[in-house]
């Protein structure tokens, strides 16, 4: 079975994002989440699509998805996709056609972590140690030396604050998490 693309709405008008999500299923066979404005999901979705005013607040969290995040504003962008909401029902479902068209399949994705790699990065990335780790995923210590391990050789980075610099840059944790 081929995995799906995941797409995330960061949106504080629930009718705009109810909206874009019966669209994208129109369109798609994507899973959407809808991302809370104060939490954004532990996943990492194909496609953020967000409210500008949830861009400027999470500057720091959007920044290193730039060319994965759709911003729904009139205003046009050479760094971030754009969606804007004046646009015609038919103009604006050929323009998502296009921006998920334009995304990687997520088998060809260039995600280097599995996800619960991603889990484990987290966690040492906010100063866990290994059996906090293990006890916070339900894993051994093992297996967490397992993840450590494959982590340092996908990424080439050895240490744990190059993994913390790495999470952050990533959009993996926040600045404040650290």
């Amino acid at each position: 079975m081929m995995k799906r693309q995941l797409i995330a709405i960061m949106c504080r008008d629930t009718l705009r994002s109810e909206g874009l999500r019966r669209l994208i299923g129109i369109i798609s066979d994507a899973d959407v989440v809808d991302a809370s404005a104060t939490t954004p999901p532990d996943t990492e979705p194909s496609l953020w699509i967000a409210d500008i005013e949830a861009v400027v607040e999470h500057s720091a969290f959007f920044a290193p998805r730039r060319k994965t995040t759709a911003i729904i504003t009139s205003a046009p962008s050479d760094s971030f996709l754009t969606i804007d909401p004046s646009m015609s029902a038919d103009r604006l479902l050929d323009h998502l056609q296009e921006i998920l068209s334009a995304l990687p399949s997520p088998a060809a994705e260039q995600s280097a972590l599995s996800q619960r790699e991603i889990d484990v990065l987290r966690l040492l990335a906010r100063g866990c140690i290994n059996k906090e780790i293990a006890d916070r995923l339900s894993i051994s210590i093992n297996t967490v030396l397992t993840h450590r391990k494959n982590i340092t050789a996908k990424l080439g980075i050895k240490s744990i604050s190059g993994l913390g610099i790495y999470a952050v840059m990533n959009g993996y944790v926040s600045e404040s998490d650290i």
